[in-house]
């Protein structure tokens, strides 16, 4: 079925705190926690994967898949400012080791939205303090696991403070990740955020604390972006052999008549502006979910009567071939694409989406373009931030009430392109 090369890896993606469960010492947790800051529901358990992984990991290989990209999480690793969990590295050598017993290559990724509550108090990513410190974190990681890590993700999705700063404008919403189009009244919601967000990072002017998903300044857009290139280079001067890249969260910028410069604008805001700190990276992780189409005055509306996803996407498969395309014609990286799927509840059309998606990835290997992997957006049904467990994206579904997992077809479809 597969007209992908040999080595080319097929697999689904996690990330920690979305489906590990009891992650309490980072910032979500405490948000959680606090009630009333926009969540649905707190985490609490989550799908229970930090102690049914080996299960998770079983069920992607016996569909066929052989890569699994999963988040470490920082706030297990280093709890406290400078001192580290031997017991938690250990569990993450142990993953790690799992999927490799396997046959599934792991592609970990460092940092995937949560920090430690203690960072936030530090200043979170709007202080000049954090690159050394997201770097002095990756340091350890690669020195306890460089021997069996080969692909390494710095940070996921790097681009999206400006993004949900972009959402803010639009919306009139300030909101940490701008999920839900049902919020509210805009000032009404940030009063009551701001009331409840005070009493959770021990007394901090709640306008000064600055979470990863904070909408984000320009001087805090290059502080992530300078804590990649320290982290890349602190893991490669451990473990040279390490493949290091970042993530980013991109749409396929399409126009209309009279549209071209907004679409234009919009990848130089979303993509373009960053490629001078990527150009010694060893590949580029590709996040796509759809498209965006801009006319002469900004985005076009999706039409009346167009599928979309539960998130509210387009339902457009098709998006991830243009943006392969965008991305290879401004970086000459290896390329994986390290998210792209679809929330909703009728599996038949994920496999619609699946097809779809990697037939426009072939297409693009066919014309020369370096694709080297495919990672499902996501392994589970898990925690959707905001949205809580509202979100079906994933290959598996879980009943939370006993844990127990219940593959779907498409799972199996996935596994059929190894």
């Amino acid at each position: 079925m597969s007209n992908f090369p040999k080595g080319f890896l097929i697999g689904a993606a996690t990330a920690a705190h979305q489906v590990e469960g009891n992650n309490k010492n980072c910032d979500f947790w405490a948000m959680e926690q606090a009630g009333g800051l926009m969540f649905k529901e707190p985490s609490l358990d989550a799908v229970d994967h930090y102690n049914r992984y080996k299960e998770d990991v079983d069920l992607m290989a016996a569909a066929g898949l052989n890569a699994y990209r999963f988040s470490i999480e920082w706030a297990r690793i280093e709890p406290q400012k400078g001192v580290f969990d031997a017991k938690e590295i250990k569990h993450y050598r142990e993953v790690i080791e799992y999927c490799r017993s396997k046959g599934v290559e792991p592609m970990v990724t460092m940092h995937h939205f949560t920090s430690p509550k203690w960072l936030i108090e530090d200043g979170g990513w709007e202080s000049e303090k954090t690159p050394d410190a997201f770097a002095s974190y990756c340091a350890y990681v690669a020195k306890e696991l460089g021997d069996v890590m080969e692909f390494v993700c710095t940070i996921n999705e790097a681009n999206m403070g400006l993004q949900i700063t972009k959402i803010m404008k639009e919306r009139t919403v300030d909101v940490q990740v701008g999920l839900s189009d049902s919020m509210g009244d805009g000032e009404a919601v940030m009063r009551d955020y701001m009331s409840k967000l005070s009493g959770v990072f021990s007394g901090i002017n709640p306008r000064e604390i600055h979470t990863f998903l904070s909408p984000r300044t320009e001087r805090g857009d290059q502080l992530i972006f300078e804590a990649h290139e320290k982290a890349r280079d602190a893991m490669k001067a451990v473990c040279p052999n390490l493949k290091v890249g970042i993530t980013l969260s991109l749409y396929n910028y399409q126009s209309i008549e009279g549209g071209e410069e907004n679409a234009r604008q919009a990848q130089e805001e979303d993509f373009l502006h960053y490629l001078p700190y990527l150009q010694k990276d060893d590949f580029f992780g590709l996040q796509n979910y759809s498209r965006k189409i801009y006319g002469k005055d900004g985005i076009v509306p999706v039409k009346e009567g167009t599928e979309v996803t539960q998130m509210g996407y387009e339902y457009y498969p098709e998006a991830l071939q243009g943006v392969i395309r965008q991305v290879h014609e401004h970086l000459k990286l290896p390329i994986y694409v390290t998210e792209n799927g679809i929330a909703t509840s009728d599996d038949s059309r994920r496999v619609e989406f699946i097809k779809r998606a990697l037939a426009g990835v072939e297409a693009c290997i066919a014309d020369g373009i370096p694709v080297k992997g495919y990672m499902h957006w996501s392994l589970l049904d898990n925690f959707e931030w905001m949205l809580g467990y509202s979100m079906t994206f994933g290959l598996i579904a879980v009943d939370r009430t006993t844990q127990t997992r219940h593959p779907k077809e498409s799972l199996k479809y996935l596994g059929k392109f190894s």
